[in-house]
C-alpha cells in the first residue's frame, strides 16, 4: 500500500509547476485582453512562464521516455512531477536559460536530469531517450506558429502575436541548438549509441565544455549570422516573419526603450 502511494506521488504534478503554469495562464490573459498598464511587462512575464514551462516538458519527454525504455528509478528522483526543483542543477536548468532569453533572445538548452543508461538496452531506445527533448520543442514551436500559418489571425491581439513569435524563436532555437551533433548536448546522445567505443571515449572529456563551445563558435559573427538565418528561414515556413519576432524581443525587454511600431495600439 506504502508502495503504490509512494509511486503515485512520485508522478504528481508538482504545485511548483503548477504555479508556473498559472502565472503563465494569468500574463497570458493579460497580454490578450490588455489589462495590463504596461504591456511590455505582461509579456516578459508570460513569455518567461512559458519558456520554463517548456524546459519542464524538454525535461519530462527524457524522463517518460527512459521510463518506458527501462529506467524505472526515474519516478523516485522527481523528474515525472515536472518540478524544475529536482533537476541536477537547478540554477543550470531554469536561471540560466531564463538570463540568457533576457539578455540574447536565444532558447539556451536548458534542464538536466539524471538516466541511468545502464539499465536501458538497445540502441534505438537510447537515441529516442535523447531526441524526446528536443522534439518537445519542435512540437511547442510549432503550436506557437499554428495561428500564424494556419492563417488565423483575425482577432488576436497585436501584443500576444508579437509575444507568440517572439516564444516560437526561442522554441526554434533551443531545438537547433539542443540537436547539434556535440558532446554534452541531446544531438550527440542521439547519436552516441551507435559511435564506437573508442569515439566515444575520445570525445567523453569534451562534454563538460560543449554547449560554452558551441556559444563560443556563436559569437563569430559570419557563424552567428548563418544561425539565425537559418531561425529566420524555418520561422518564415512557418507563418512568422522578422518583423514580427522583433517586435516580441521589443516588448519583452520592458525595461529598454521600445520601438513604437511594436507597440499594441
Amino acid at each position: 500500500m506504502s508502495t503504490a502511494m509512494s509511486r503515485r506521488s512520485d508522478r504528481r504534478i508538482s504545485p511548483v509547476f503548477l504555479g508556473i503554469v498559472a502565472v503563465m495562464a494569468v500574463t497570458g490573459w493579460a497580454t490578450w485582453t490588455g489589462f495590463a498598464e504596461r504591456p511590455g511587462v505582461a509579456v516578459f512575464l508570460f513569455v518567461t512562464s512559458a519558456w520554463i514551462v517548456s524546459l519542464c516538458l524538454h525535461e519530462y519527454a527524457h524522463a517518460r521516455t527512459a521510463l518506458h525504455s527501462g529506467d524505472i528509478s526515474i519516478g523516485a528522483k522527481g523528474y515525472l512531477t515536472l518540478n524544475p526543483l529536482k533537476y541536477t542543477h537547478a540554477l543550470l536548468s531554469i536561471v540560466l536559460p531564463v538570463l540568457f532569453v533576457i539578455m540574447g533572445g536565444i532558447g539556451l538548452p536548458g534542464g538536466a536530469v539524471f538516466i541511468e543508461r545502464g539499465r536501458i538496452r538497445g540502441r534505438w531506445k537510447h537515441s529516442l531517450v535523447s531526441a524526446a527533448g528536443p522534439l518537445t520543442n519542435v512540437l511547442f514551436a510549432v503550436v506557437c506558429t499554428a495561428p500564424f500559418w494556419l492563417g488565423a489571425l483575425d482577432g488576436v491581439p497585436l501584443g500576444f502575436r508579437f509575444a507568440l513569435a517572439f516564444l516560437a524563436l526561442l522554441q526554434v532555437t533551443a531545438a537547433i541548438l539542443n540537436f547539434l551533433p556535440v558532446p554534452g548536448l541531446d544531438g550527440y546522445g542521439v547519436i552516441e549509441p551507435w559511435l564506437s567505443y573508442n569515439a566515444r571515449r575520445q570525445v567523453e572529456p569534451l562534454a563538460p565544455f560543449g554547449l560554452l563551445l558551441v556559444f563560443a563558435v556563436l559569437w563569430i559573427p559570419a557563424v552567428n549570422g548563418a544561425f539565425f538565418d537559418a531561425v529566420d528561414a524555418i520561422l518564415r515556413v512557418l507563418g512568422v516573419s522578422e518583423v514580427e519576432t522583433y517586435c516580441g524581443l521589443d516588448l519583452y525587454r520592458f525595461w529598454q526603450e521600445g520601438n513604437d511600431i511594436c507597440t499594441p495600439a
